[in-house]
């Protein structure tokens, strides 16, 4: 009797355990794979492509939100710059959208707040100049985003109907209506820690201190209502009231705020999309956000110490705001570290897990409702103060910025 050969044996063994292994995990990557197309999150994702170079539908919704966000953005930072910027205050035009085309027909053309300008200047004194350089960004991203999305044959997010809002009274403000209140801000500023912090990251379910304690609590402006916020002392830097300056001061921390959640949306929401030309868009156009924030990070720190209470004037909110010395010698050392006003680089902390260590990133990223978390600080911001949400007075607008924040959270990566 031959014996069997035991190499041949065993080969044969491994061979068939190997076709076995080899068949299962095909078929059940074929099983997979019918699910994941019969899934809604892929067939959202997968939505209407087609050869005649449209987008599918999650990337679309994705461009759309962000477009819309543009809007929002450009439409406070042209209030910024009427009152604060430099030059004639007027932000250079980029294309046909409403935004330039609404700025163009009533263009500021003078200086009309120069005491608001003389305290954004205690910040830092290019700060005009940032102010008009940053408002022409913010229209240049809403017109590209838009024209991307027409050019594509999707709809795009019309916000016109909704600039109902009051503007300034200062004299020369054009009197035509906003979609964003920049008189009743509550300002979150526990970004100023978060971003020093070497051991904690809101991805990681962590919480952070406010750097301006007061600015978090109750509503406060930061563009001057009327002549009557724009005061001169001539005993206070540079001839500006503590009034005054609180609201420049204000507006300085406002910045970084809104510009630091634009450095987190943008790899938030490219974590969703498909295409390479689109996800190269959010690649593009998110690190000038962050630019944009290091800049307003690096300013607000230079706030003039003063605590002023906002009564007596139109519009007064009653709220009393201290700016603090946040480079106090008394804090402890760990108190010192995480308000120190030189440390604006991202200090490195723990990403994804603790295990692989620290590391300097954007914080946060966690891509999970994170278009609903954007329209939702805004909202907790005061930014729409004034369109009625959740009262039977609504005029609708931030029920749509929920809406178009759902379909950007709802799009899936399409892999193949």
């Amino acid at each position: 009797m031959k014996k069997k050969d035991p190499q041949n044996s065993a080969g044969l063994s491994s061979n068939r355990r190997f076709f076995l292994k080899k068949g299962v995990a095909a078929a059940g990557a074929a099983t997979m794979g019918v699910g994941l197309l019969k899934s809604p999150a892929r067939a959202f994702a997968a939505g209407s492509e087609g050869s005649s170079g449209h987008l599918n539908r999650g990337d679309a919704a994705i461009l759309r939100f962000l477009q819309a966000l543009e809007t929002i953005e450009a439409d406070l930072w042209i209030q910024y710059a009427e009152l604060g910027g430099a030059g004639a205050n007027t932000p250079g035009t980029t294309g046909n959208s409403p935004i330039d085309l609404v700025f163009e027909d009533n263009p500021v053309t003078t200086a009309l707040a120069p005491l608001y300008i003389a305290g954004l200047q205690q910040l830092d004194a290019d700060m005009p100049q940032y102010i008009a350089d940053n408002t022409d960004d913010e229209i240049s991203h809403e017109s590209f985003l838009r024209s991307y999305l027409e050019d594509k044959g999707e709809p795009i997010a019309d916000l016109t109907p909704f600039r109902l809002l009051k503007p300034s009274q200062v004299p020369g403000v054009p009197n035509r209506g906003r979609l964003t209140n920049l008189t009743q801000l509550t300002v979150d500023t526990t970004w100023w820690t978060r971003y020093r912090s070497d051991s904690q990251n809101p991805d990681l379910g962590d919480s952070f201190a406010h750097a301006v304690p007061d600015l978090a609590k109750n509503q406060h402006t930061a563009i001057p209502r009327s002549n009557q916020d724009l005061i001169a002392d001539p005993n206070q830097p540079g001839g500006v009231s503590m009034h005054t300056q609180a609201i420049a001061n204000t507006a300085g921390f406002h910045f970084a705020f809104i510009e630091q959640g634009g450095s987190s949306l943008y790899p938030q929401l490219a974590q969703r999309v498909t295409h390479p030309e689109v996800l190269r868009i959010l690649l593009s156009i998110g690190p000038t956000e962050t630019s944009h924030f290091q800049t307003w990070h690096d300013k607000a720190g230079n706030a003039v110490q003063v605590t002023d209470t906002d009564t007596g004037f139109p519009g007064s909110t009653g709220a009393t705001v201290t700016f603090p010395n946040l480079n106090d010698p008394t804090h402890t050392t760990a108190q010192a570290d995480s308000l120190q006003t030189n440390l604006i680089m991202p200090e490195p902390t723990f990403f994804l897990n603790r295990k692989f260590g620290r590391v300097s990133i954007i914080r946060p990223t966690e891509t999970r409702n994170a278009a609903r978390a954007a329209v939702k600080s805004f909202v907790d911001d005061g930014l729409f103060i004034g369109h009625g949400f959740g009262t039977k007075t609504s005029d609708g607008f931030v029920e749509k910025m929920f809406a178009l924040a759902e379909e950007a959270d709802n799009a899936r990566r399409d892999v193949e």
